[in-house]
């Protein structure tokens, strides 16, 4: 009975799955890449091949080529919204899936929604215009991507908050980069094509630096690669590895560094194609009666971060850590485990000379590999 309720339940994934619209992303290292010029030039394609495309949301920065591709392009007006006295436009989700085109263009992925709209983000939009079976052109700058949001703010100096969980990436059924080497970037910037001429120089003082330029386009190369492989490697079964990695990220209450551990566990996770959880143990110090207030609110924002970038929770409450890593390593069936720096309030216990070798002796003889992130 139970092996027909699990192939009824395969086969009504199957037909869920075909009823969703195609997702497709336009990644850049930057803004004024072209990713907006090519979702327009793409459109227009489609247009002149008989397919219903309809645009629900273009930012053309008021760039002159890239605003004159939208003459022609049957355009999906804005919703409307007032909000604290001025009038705001946003995308229409609604008016897009009664009019039900066969591909919508919706630019500005990270985009945060006004106060009061039925989703937070962008993203979330478009996921509710997949369910109802439209497919959607979209783009983002690697800059938004969540997992690579310390990498990014160690190139930049810019914390930058518009971001999207990595799994949005993942549910794409094509992730294109949209690529240009840092001369041809700042060149083009130079030439009044991305900014107005005001703010060139700031641009060219701050973010657009060739040095930055060279390291955002790496993580945007490598992020498209991994996609590729993911994709590959879900289409053709044959080409899986023999072991299929299962990662932990243990955390402690240290906010800033469980965001780390999470973030890079996220990052090995997708370059692995592998299913990957989040840990921890609390002990009696940390019980929910002596932990201080401000750290149960990172540790909840911290399980809500991990939950975004596709991790599973385990909470557990143990006073022996290494024990409770062991458990979760033979129940989750862990190929991996990630830790953060020795120094982490949650190894203080666990890297004491014999219980550090204790945990070494037990991961290396299940053929369980230990990581220390920093």
């Amino acid at each position: 009975m139970e092996n027909e309720n699990n192939n009824a339940q395969h086969f009504l994934d199957l037909i869920q799955k075909s009823r969703k619209g195609k997702f497709k992303i336009y990644i850049g290292m930057s803004a004024g890449v072209g990713k907006t010029f090519r979702m327009l030039q793409e459109a227009h394609s489609l247009l002149k091949n008989g397919i219903d495309v309809k645009i629900g949301y273009i930012e053309t920065h008021r760039r002159k080529e890239t605003h004159e591709l939208l003459t022609g392009l049957p355009i999906i007006p804005r919703r409307t919204i007032f909000y604290k006295g001025k009038e705001l436009e946003e995308l229409d989700v609604q008016a897009i899936i009664n009019l039900r085109p066969e591909v919508v263009i919706v630019d500005e992925l990270a985009h945060t929604n006004i106060e009061g709209s039925k989703n937070e983000k962008r993203w979330q939009d478009v996921l509710e215009i997949l369910e109802a079976g439209i497919n959607v052109i979209s783009a983002v700058n690697i800059q938004h991507i969540e997992s690579l949001n310390e990498d990014v703010k160690r190139i930049t100096g810019i914390d930058v908050q518009e971001r999207i969980p990595d799994n949005v990436l993942r549910l794409a059924d094509e992730v294109v980069n949209i690529d240009l080497t840092s001369e041809d970037l700042i060149a083009r910037l130079k030439e009044g094509k991305i900014y107005t001429a005001d703010k060139i120089q700031t641009a060219l003082a701050n973010f657009f630096k060739s040095e930055q330029i060279l390291q955002l386009r790496e993580l945007a190369l490598k992020e498209v690669a991994s996609q590729v492989v993911r994709k590959v490697e879900n289409e053709v079964p044959q080409l899986h590895a023999l072991r299929h990695e299962k990662l932990l990220a243990c955390i402690s209450s240290n906010d800033k560094t469980a965001k780390i551990v999470i973030r890079k566990a996220a990052r090995l996770a997708s370059y692995y194609n592998g299913s990957w959880y989040v840990l921890y143990v609390e002990t009696p110090q940390e019980s929910t009666t002596r932990i201080a207030l401000d750290k149960q609110r990172h540790l909840i924002n911290n399980f809500k971060l991990a939950v975004q970038l596709g991790a599973e929770v385990i909470k557990v409450e143990n006073s022996n850590i290494s024990n409770a890593i062991l458990t979760a390593v033979e129940e989750k069936q862990i190929t991996t485990v990630c830790i953060g720096k020795p120094h982490l309030n949650l190894f203080k216990v666990i890297l004491s000379t014999t219980i550090f070798r204790r945990l070494l002796n037990k991961l290396s003889l299940s053929n369980v590999d230990l990581v220390i992130l920093s």
